[in-house]
């Protein structure tokens, strides 16, 4: 009677081994870790198509906007003015216009000449002499042509064929057909300033 009980719950204990209610199959726990992943290649797939579209979106940003387009309003045609932070004006032709540099050509400024001693007829100082200078015959001898630093430039503007500006530099051209000859004296080249009269 021993050896039957013994027998019995020994088959209920070797039952108990093989049956799948015991515990989880072998296979059920890696299939639970790979439904756990299964995000994982749409996860992928999605932020290699985020990186496209922001890529994308950079390329397109600095094609169509920033400063390298700004200059589509440089009219070739016409003169430009460029005021630069330190209040000088410089008039020309706007060669290269990016977010590094601006590159003038054909260049003009304004010299204006203050005289010291008031007008003794009329007892009041008489008007500035405001004069059109081409670039080119200064003591330094600069090539007509000039690179400035886009930092230093406040803003720049198209001018008009019917200003001031643009008919003093008709009448210039009209004047010196073969360019500008620096071979004359001017009283600007004089630097000595300790000169006793």
């Amino acid at each position: 009677m021993d050896f039957m009980q013994r027998g019995s719950h020994q088959g209920q204990v070797s039952g108990q081994v093989p049956s799948t209610s015991a515990g989880p199959p072998a296979g059920g726990h890696s299939r639970g870790k790979r439904r756990g992943f299964a995000w994982l290649p749409f996860s992928t797939v999605l932020l290699l198509f985020s990186g496209t579209i922001l890529v994308l979106a950079l390329v397109a940003s600095v094609v169509m906007g920033g400063p390298e387009n700004e200059s589509k309003y440089v009219d070739e045609s016409k003169y430009q003015a460029v005021f630069l932070n330190g209040g000088q004006v410089y008039f020309g032709k706007i060669k290269n216009l990016n977010d590094k540099y601006l590159r003038v050509a054909d260049i003009y400024y304004l010299r204006v000449n203050q005289q010291v001693q008031p007008d003794a007829k009329s007892g009041q100082q008489s008007a500035n002499d405001i004069s059109l200078v081409k670039l080119g015959c200064e003591l330094h001898g600069p090539a007509d042509e000039m690179v400035v630093n886009r930092e230093q430039v406040i803003f720049w503007e198209n001018l008009k064929g019917d200003g001031q500006v643009a008919k003093a530099v008709a009448t210039y051209k009209q004047q010196n057909p073969n360019g500008q000859k620096c071979d004359q004296p001017s009283q600007s080249t004089n630097t000595d300033t300790n000169k006793k009269p």
